[in-house]
């Protein structure tokens, strides 16, 4: 059966059996977690732990002053702009043109997937839950939609993993790999944790979202690595 594989891709396929089962418990833990906080939401219920923390973030007896010194709130809008979805276009269609221009097609698909699917994904999961956003605390930034799952955290942990992933598939450096993948996953949680400063999303929200999210990467990941499989991709990313 190997002999069907090109030489190059018989030589990674113990390192891809590792990869897909690590994308297999991803997705599972991340589906898991998403539809464990999604039956409660399901039932109209606001967890304890999502009003808790959401005041904890105010100054007591002021629940329009956010904790924290006078820079603190422009920063954490600063920080939560990078899971807009002008930032996330913008920065998917950037990487998506470089990889055209050279000529690496099927890394700018799987980012183009990522994020188109994921979209979706985000905005049908909103309009199907119809969660409020909380109502506790003064918003720290303009909403538009719907609160459940939060789509900054859901799309900026599926584009910066994806980001993460294509980085470390350019270097065989086991501590690069680990920067780019460290920095992904960095992002993704500050922009999760802004949201719910600026009291726009319940923890769960986010919470929610970094699941799903995580799922639908890991997911977009195993197709491409079946695709690959089967030989209709000679490599994601060509080195």
């Amino acid at each position: 059966m190997l002999q069907h594989f090109p030489q190059s891709l018989r030589r990674r396929l113990p390192a891809f059996e590792g990869l897909t089962l690590t994308l297999i418990a991803v997705c599972a833990l991340g589906l898991w977690v998403f539809f464990a906080i999604a039956e409660e939401v399901m039932e109209k219920d606001v967890f304890d732990f999502d009003s808790w923390l959401i005041l904890a973030l105010r100054e007591p007896g002021d629940t329009a002053q956010a904790i924290g010194p006078v820079w603190l709130p422009a920063m954490m809008r600063d920080i939560t702009s990078f899971g807009s979805t002008f930032a996330l276009i913008f920065i998917s269609l950037t990487v998506v043109g470089w990889l055209l221009l050279s000529r690496r097609p099927h890394g700018a698909i799987l980012l183009a997937v990522a994020l188109i699917g994921g979209t979706v994904l985000a905005n049908g999961l909103k309009l199907f839950f119809d969660r409020p956003r909380p109502d506790l605390v003064a918003h720290g930034t303009d909403v538009f939609t719907a609160s459940f799952p939060s789509s900054h955290a859901m799309l900026a942990t599926t584009v910066y993993l994806t980001l993460g992933v294509m980085v470390m598939r350019f270097t065989p450096a086991l501590h690069l790999k680990i920067y780019a993948i460290s920095v992904a996953l960095l992002l993704s949680v500050l922009i999760g944790m802004s949201r719910v400063y600026l009291g726009v999303h319940w923890p769960t929200d986010v919470i929610a979202g970094w699941a799903v999210g995580a799922a639908w990467a890991s997911l977009t990941w195993l197709v491409a690595i079946w695709l690959q499989r089967r030989g209709e991709v000679e490599t994601v990313l060509p080195g």
